[in-house]
């Protein structure tokens, strides 16, 4: 089995982009500088973030690396102020025993305790009022671009604040000892002292301080924007990196639920201004997706280390140079490799080749190393349940079939299922398909298979064949892992959300569902529409307010796979004037 986290071994080049990020960190002219590790879920940004700080860790000069997860700290009352609280700890602890750097750091903790306060007291007189949170904390923020030394100070009496807090009680405890009664409080004034604590503290390092922001697409746009206003406050102060790892497009999303009313053009301008360098972590093609699989297996084959190094040297230097030259053959990978089951472990090696394609020209993979990764954890758990059972499966004839489950979803693999039950294990289809050299009959195919004929085409030819095989174990055991819980473990948190807010609308207009729907990628929609149908199905009587029904519409209009499996669904419920007006709107026939 392989844990599904960021890695510290590159098995993707990933290498490359590490170290290019590492030259522009190293690049002292370039100090402070912002840097955006961008791509989509799961495509691998938190392992670019690992692979930056173990390359950094290589180099004479000293750093002190901060690592800040953003959806660790999703839910709390306090988030907003996470990443100061985390920076201003980290560093506490960096300060050791030296006494004056630790005064210093204390020094700038206190600021940061202030900073936090500020954040509270917004919150606090905006729930008070019944006023939206977002334009005072954003307001907050702001000072700290905006203040200048020639600024008069603003002064702020707080006893009136403190009477709002007071009917706070929460946030009353959180402020305690932090003010005094009375006291006049300047915001601009305490935002330069907080800033001219940190650049005092960071001289006396004598170090560069690196933040890697990680896991930002997966908070709210509150605390995802929150988060990076907060970042704002060392933007431009000296011998500082940030580095921010993510989804581009869920950030600018976000943007508007903090900044009202702000423009696309406002949005790509917010991220812009934050991030002066964007690194995007490109998609992996079947070269990388056929080392990737490679790597996988090896390590969970435990092979010893100075082979394990050869093999991931070996794909590391074809990958490079894969522009100019054919990759390494898996006979050439493990040629100086001293193992004793190396003929079993080649024929793994060919099976990752085969499955490399398809993995990564697939709509539903897409070369996602973490859908990758999940689907043959997905394998490995069948395989030991089939063990356990005294079913002589092949873990090819496992994967073959999970593969399907993937690119198909739910209703097609139902539909597969039938045709083995139906024909003893040996469905005539499949063998039509196995032996034809042409192209597939579309009107030979089930309804639910229609949607996606060239991965049909590509997955027919895929080793192991399945004509004169009795597939009837592997329908039983696959059966058992295909209702909504094996849907989810594969799906992004974005996807999950999307499913449970289709669910629950109601009408056809849904400002939210739109949102969910740009926030998720495209090579999702079609598990969310197996869930979709899935819940459907439960409904014996569906009327038009029942949740769902109008969820299912919409992401039908939005993607043409997921329009033909909801009319194939809704062709099978009972015949009503109202579901045929949307069958026919959809193109459908009745």
């Amino acid at each position: 089995m392989w844990p599904d986290k960021e890695s510290k071994i590159d098995f993707l080049n990933f290498n490359e982009i590490a170290e290019s990020i590492k030259d522009l960190i190293t690049e002292k002219e370039l100090m402070p500088i912002s840097i955006g590790v961008f791509g989509d879920w799961g495509a691998g940004k938190s392992t670019v973030l690992e692979l930056t700080a173990k390359a950094l860790e290589k180099e004479e000069q000293d750093y002190i690396q901060i690592h800040f997860d953003a959806w660790t700290f999703q839910g709390y009352d306090d988030a907003k102020a996470a990443l100061l609280e985390t920076i201003a700890a980290q560093l506490v602890e960096a300060a050791g025993n030296d006494k004056e750097l630790l005064e210093k750091a204390l020094d700038f903790a206190k600021r940061i305790d202030k900073v936090r306060f500020m954040g509270l007291i917004a919150e606090g007189a905006a729930a008070v009022s019944g006023m939206p949170t977002f334009g005072a904390i954003q307001d907050f923020f702001g000072w700290a671009s905006d203040a200048t030394d020639d600024e008069d100070d603003d002064n702020i009496d707080l006893k009136d604040l403190q009477n709002d807090v007071k009917e706070l009680g929460k946030v009353g405890k959180k402020t305690k000892g932090v003010i005094k009664p009375k006291k006049k409080f300047s915001p601009p004034k305490e935002i330069r002292e907080f800033r001219k604590s940190y650049i005092s503290l960071l001289k006396a390092f004598d170090k560069p301080v690196i933040v890697y922001v990680d896991n930002l697409d997966r908070c709210l746009p509150e605390n995802t924007i929150s988060t990076l206003e907060a970042i704002r406050l060392f933007l431009f102060m000296p011998n500082t990196a940030f580095v921010v790892a993510a989804d581009p497009d869920m950030i600018r999303l976000a943007i508007p639920h903090f900044h009202k009313g702000a423009s696309v053009r406002h949005q790509t301008d917010y991220l812009d201004k934050l991030i002066q360098i964007p690194v995007h972590v490109p998609k992996p093609g079947v070269a990388e997706i056929r080392a990737y699989l490679i790597m996988l297996i090896t390590q969970d084959r435990k092979i010893p280390q100075e082979s394990f190094d050869q093999i991931r040297e070996g794909l590391e230097e074809s990958l490079k140079f894969a522009w100019k030259q054919e990759q390494i053959s898996v006979d050439d990978l493990l040629g100086k490799c001293d193992l004793p089951n190396k003929a079993e472990l080649r024929e793994e090696f060919k099976v990752a080749e085969q499955l490399a394609k398809i993995m990564a020209e697939s709509t539903n993979i897409n070369g996602n190393p973490r859908i990758v990764k999940r689907l043959l954890n997905q394998v490995r758990m069948r395989k030991k349940t089939a063990h356990r059972r005294g079913m002589q499966l092949d873990e090819r004839t496992i994967t073959k079939l999970v593969i399907f489950e993937r690119c198909m979803g739910v209703q097609a693999t139902k539909k597969l299922y039938e045709l083995i039950d139906n024909e003893k294990g040996q469905p005539s289809l499949i063998s039509d398909l196995e032996d034809s050299e042409s192209e597939i009959d579309i009107n030979a195919l089930p309804e639910e298979w229609k949607h996606d004929v060239p991965f049909i085409n590509k997955w027919s030819r895929l080793r192991p064949q399945f004509t004169g095989i009795d597939l009837t174990a592997a329908a039983y055991l696959s059966r058992q892992n295909i209702p909504m819980g094996s849907i989810n473990s594969v799906m992004s948190g974005a996807a999950q959300a999307l499913l449970e807010g289709l669910i629950r609308q109601k009408t056809k207009a849904s400002q939210a569902s739109d949102l969910l729907l740009e926030k998720t990628s495209s090579e999702e929609y079609v598990s969310v529409m197996d869930g979709l149908v899935d819940h459907l199905r439960q409904i014996e009587d569906w009327e038009p307010k029942t949740p769902g029904v109008y969820g299912a519409w919409k992401l039908a209009k939005y993607d043409q796979r997921c329009k033909d499996i909801f009319l194939a669904a809704a062709k099978k419920a009972p015949k009503k004037r109202w579901l045929s007006s949307i069958i026919n709107e959809l193109g459908g026939d009745n």
